[in-house]
């Protein structure tokens, strides 16, 4: 099949390069429309398109070197731009310290100057006030005196401004020194920075890398066991039908016997072919007991009433074996919704088993985790199982109840049959199915 499949797509590529090669000549090319993007495609030394695959050039890195080169990168930048930060604020305070500084030299200088052009106006008005005529010449001297004291007072208000620019100066350099500091304190931390970020960085990742593992090995150990028990599982079902076998072969072997030994006392004719014997349950029977033939679905309540009087309960349905008396789980005849309303606020895994009107058999109902679920069960001669292919064939409901117990119904629901909900009303809803049975005698 597989060399077929691969034959057809080598004839397919024949024709397509036959229908290529033919009609290539015959196609006109086309102009591109304006202001429509177009891509070109950078060519290698074959005049095919360029492709590069990482990984296969000698020079290319690792995907760990890449990751590693990555977050050395990412924490470089985490540093940057916190050592930034830092560099912002603190070039923020010097200036504003520098500010203050000139700010308070300006006021200082400016007051100095205010107090000296005071003294000149008070000086100026005592000399024109204080006999101008009878003290000219003294206040010519004194006028000279003045002159000269403020020329050394200017003096010396220079020589202290020149002292205030050169502590304008000193306080400059400092503030340029304190920068420079500043920068290779912030450049120190940047580095530090990055090798704790890039350290992190690593650890999570470690982190990271040992969670996945451990959740690996969680996923495996749990495949290895679902696996054991499916196995398991698989044994059972094959010993369960390996017993079938054996005693579908002893039920054949018995009723030949049974049916030579009545050929033997009757004398019939030996020619005639014998019927197929009977299982082994109706061998308990009366060998003259007559099926009685049924539509392929019930046509009413009262239909399976009868079906359940007539052939279920004499097998000893809807009984518990170890006590003989009516099972927790059994139900009578009642309605889905019913199911479901006993089913309603109970547990995960209770269930209940009801006698179904719409097949001649029983329905599971199953309280799952979002809702209830149905599982019809079909009675044959073979015995009990649940609808589909391939299912497993039990001998009684009990035994196919007990099976579901350590074993779900279908593996992808995994529903387990674990606490048995029985009857909340009075009289039961089996009452009709179980009522006493009207003997009849015979006349000897």
């Amino acid at each position: 099949l597989e060399g077929l499949f691969a034959y057809e797509i080598q004839e397919q590529v024949r024709r397509y390069n036959e229908f290529e090669k033919k009609n290539q000549d015959d196609r006109i090319p086309r102009k591109p429309k304006k202001g429509r993007k177009n891509v070109d495609f950078l060519l290698g030394k074959n005049g095919k398109e360029w492709v590069w695959v990482m990984g296969e050039h000698k020079k290319d890195r690792s995907i760990e070197e890449m990751i590693e080169l990555e977050i050395q990168e990412r924490a470089l930048k985490e540093a940057e731009r916190e050592i930034e930060e830092i560099r912002r604020q603190e070039e923020a305070e010097l200036a504003r310290k520098l500010e203050e500084e000139k700010e308070r030299m300006e006021g200082e200088q400016h007051q100095k100057e205010e107090e000296l052009r005071k003294q000149r106006e008070e000086a100026e008005l005592y000399a024109s006030l204080k006999q101008a005529r009878e003290m000219a010449r003294k206040l010519e001297e004194e006028k000279q005196k003045a002159e000269e004291e403020e020329k050394i007072r200017v003096e010396q208000l220079r020589q202290k401004a020149c002292r205030s620019c050169q502590d304008l100066d000193a306080v400059e350099h400092r503030f340029a020194e304190d920068q420079r500091r500043s920068l290779e304190r912030l450049v120190k931390d940047k580095n530090r920075r990055s090798s704790e970020i890039f350290t992190e960085y690593m650890c999570k990742r470690e982190e990271m890398e040992k969670i996945a593992e451990q959740n690996l090995q969680e996923v495996e150990l749990s495949w290895q066991e679902q696996e054991k028990k499916a196995k398991k599982a698989e044994e059972e079902v094959k010993e369960l039908a390996r017993r079938a076998r054996i005693e579908y072969k002893n039920s054949l072997r018995q009723g030949m016997n049974v049916l030579n030994a009545v050929s033997a006392f009757s004398g019939n004719g030996t020619n005639q072919k014998p019927p197929v014997p009977p299982k082994s349950d109706e061998l308990r029977k009366s060998a003259a007991k007559v099926i009685k033939k049924r539509p392929p679905r019930p046509p009413n309540k009262q239909a399976v009433v009868d079906w359940f009087l007539e052939e279920e309960r004499p097998k000893g349905v809807g009984t518990d074996p170890s006590t003989g008396k009516v099972a927790q789980w059994f139900h009578g005849v009642i309605s889905r919704l019913e199911a479901e309303n006993y089913l309603l606020n109970m547990t995960l895994g209770s269930y209940l088993v009801r006698v179904s009107e719409r097949v001649w058999g029983y329905t599971i109902s199953y309280r799952a985790e979002d809702r209830c679920k149905h599982f019809l069960v079909d009675t044959s001669e073979q015995g009990y199982q649940f609808f589909g292919a391939n299912q497993l064939v039990h001998r009684s409901l009990a035994d196919l109840i007990n099976f579901h117990k350590s074993n779900p119904i279908t593996v992808t629901g995994g529903e387990l049959l674990r606490s048995a909900v029985g009857q909340l009303k009075d009289p039961p809803d089996y009452h009709e199915l179980m009522r006493p049975r009207i003997t009849e005698s015979t006349a000897l």
